[in-house]
This record gives structure tokens, C-alpha cells and sequence, in this order.
């Protein structure tokens, strides 16, 4: 099978992927996770939480994340007042936290089935349901797609070659004056087997949408420099 891969721009003011997200505490991992992706990529195509086939093909597409930018982990504290209790006897007050991030950018990078890919090329920016990074309210900032977003590479080519997703000039023009020895690497989350050494456990290999059932996948952690080539003038590569 021919190699392909489909490059996503996540910008947003506020992004929040959890994995522990049921009771009062509502977590973010540091970077979009599998079942977060694989929900947003189902919304675009229109299928329906219940389509577990749908689901699996979407979950078997290898992902690799890299971090353009770490933003800043935040924590909104909520008070629920008038919640009814378990007995039915009275009412009472509910205290939540609730995690997310700000002001952070990822580069996703799908690979897999090429006809599968094409189909999600060309409904990502005309989705079925609306897209959002974790919660509704997080919506894109910008369109998914990059302009170099369909590729016969494979991810890990693209993580190590793709430009950098900032859009901020002054940052930009920052980091090419700078000297590529003391600029600092983007982090990278790559799918992998357990048997690669430095392989961690993340349980968010999404099985069913509908009844929240996960599976355990595992990553890789690891680092690409921020090399001249990829750091572009003028305009940047979301379109």
C-alpha cells in the first residue's frame, strides 16, 4: 500500500483533551490524544458515535502529534449550586475542576489508508457537524488543513520536515535570527509498539464513542529540531 499522510493545524485560544474526564475532575493531557482526534475526524465525515466500525478504521490511523507551541496549562474552578441529591431529600452545592490549555498549537499528522485520508482532506474544512478540540466551545482558531496537508510521506518524515504552524512574526522572525544551535526542539508524541524502548502506556484508543470504552496504545516522547528550512517567511502554512 502506498504511503500517505494528511497534516492538521490544531490552533485554538483554548484546547482541553482529557482522558479522566467523568466526576468533578475534568483533565487535559498536554497534547490532543487519539480518542479527542478520532471524535473530531467522525464529526467531520458525519458518522455517528454508535459506528464502531467507523470509529476502528479511524483509531487504526497511525498519529503523530507535534507540539509547535506548549501554551499554558489553566484551571477554571466551577460551582454547581441546587444540584438534587442522591436520597431526593434536598439539595446541594457541586465544586468541578476543569483543566484545559491556552494558547496552545499542535501539528497532527494522520497515516494510514490513502482513500481513507483523501476523504478526510476533503471534509475537514466542510465538516458534517461542527468541529471543536475537546469541548464545543473550543473551536479552530483557523482552517485544519495545511497547505502541505496531503503527502506521500510517511508521519514521521512530515513531523521532521513540516513548517512550523507559528503565526506570530515577531516570534517567527525570532527564531531565524537566532542561531539553530540554541533554538529550542519541538516535542513529539508518536504512536508505537510496547516493544519500542521508551514506549509509554496512554489509555485513549478509542473502541466505542457511544459506550466510552477505551484501549491502551503506546507513544513514543521524543524531540525534532526547529531547523532554518522550516521556519517560513510571509505567510504561514494553515490556508
Amino acid at each position: 500500500m502506498t504511503t500517505a499522510s494528511l497534516a492538521l493545524c490544531f490552533d485554538a485560544p483554548l484546547q482541553s483533551w482529557g482522558t479522566r474526564s467523568r466526576g468533578i475532575i475534568r483533565d487535559t493531557t498536554r497534547e490532543p490524544t487519539k480518542s479527542g482526534v478520532v471524535g473530531l475526524l467522525a464529526a467531520a465525515l458525519g458518522k455517528h458515535r454508535g459506528d464502531d466500525e467507523a470509529t476502528e478504521a479511524l483509531a487504526n490511523l497511525h498519529m503523530a502529534v507535534r507540539v509547535d507551541r506548549e501554551g499554558i496549562l489553566e484551571r477554571d474552578y466551577h460551582t454547581t449550586q441546587n444540584v438534587p441529591t442522591t436520597e431526593g431529600k434536598g439539595h446541594r452545592t457541586v465544586v468541578s475542576e476543569r483543566y484545559y490549555l491556552a494558547d496552545a498549537l499542535f501539528l497532527v499528522v494522520l497515516e494510514g489508508d490513502p482513500a481513507l485520508l483523501q476523504e478526510l482532506h476533503d471534509r475537514v474544512d466542510r465538516p458534517h457537524w461542527p468541529l471543536f478540540f475537546g469541548r464545543r466551545a473550543f473551536v479552530p482558531a483557523r482552517p485544519l488543513l495545511t497547505r502541505e496537508a496531503l503527502s506521500e510521506q510517511p508521519a514521521a518524515d512530515v513531523i521532521a520536515t513540516h513548517s512550523w504552524l507559528e503565526i506570530d512574526v515577531d516570534v517567527r522572525n525570532t527564531e531565524r535570527l537566532r542561531p539553530a544551535t540554541d533554538r529550542a526542539p519541538l516535542r513529539t508524541v508518536t504512536d508505537c509498539t510496547p516493544t519500542t524502548p521508551g514506549a509509554e502506556p496512554r489509555h485513549d484508543h478509542p473502541v466505542s464513542i457511544a459506550q466510552r470504552t477505551f484501549r491502551t496504545r503506546h507513544v513514543l516522547v521524543a524531540d525534532t529540531d526547529l531547523t532554518d528550512e522550516m521556519i517560513r517567511t510571509g505567510e504561514t502554512s494553515c490556508s
